[in-house]
């Protein structure tokens, strides 16, 4: 019979969850969400910028156009994410915008934030995470994790350990990448 350490159970256990919480996400995302954990074609090269220095915009264009997208390709900790999410511009502004104020909200602090990128850069466990020189207690460490977990910028798959969803972590990078411009 096949004996596997702790580590190795762990991985294969978090491997699972981390799976279940990306069929989750597609069957409650609709279908204009993609989220691949595995790199099962090549990377896109990108095109010189000589060639086409707006090849994604005219490729969208060609293939949906009125549809507003972001879309990644990226390697985290947690494994490779191959990800893409489309609206049509008419349906989101016809959206009420209010709703989008808790997830943008629970972003706007310079903790949580931090919070985020130290999760998705691999510092995993409350323990880890009470290191950092932002907490003066474990009260506030945990407030500003729930505030992440009730937006749904973390989950927390077993007691005291928090990562981001696979269909959340473009999009994180996606706002970091809005705010930096």
């Amino acid at each position: 019979m096949d004996t596997q350490t702790g580590g190795e159970l762990e991985h294969r256990v978090g491997a699972l969850e981390r799976e279940v919480e990306r069929l989750r996400s597609l069957v409650e995302g609709g279908d204009t969400t993609s989220v691949e954990t595995a790199p099962d074609a090549a990377t896109p090269q990108i095109p010189e910028a000589s060639e086409d220095p707006l090849w994604l915009v005219n490729t969208l264009a060609r293939h949906a156009p009125g549809v507003v997208m972001m879309a990644g390709v990226v390697e985290v900790p947690a494994g490779p994410i191959r990800w893409q999410y489309g609206l049509r511009a008419e349906d989101l502004l016809d959206r009420d915008w209010s709703e989008f104020a808790r997830p943008v909200e629970a972003l706007g602090h310079p903790v949580r934030l931090e919070l985020v990128r130290r999760i998705l850069t691999g510092t995993q466990t409350t323990a880890e995470l009470l290191e950092l020189d932002q907490f003066a207690s474990t009260g506030q460490l945990y407030h500003h994790l729930r505030q992440l977990v009730s937006a749904g910028w973390l989950v927390s798959p077993r007691r005291g350990h928090y990562e981001v969803p696979a269909p959340r972590i473009v999009p994180l990078l996606v706002l970091t990448m809005i705010a930096a411009s």
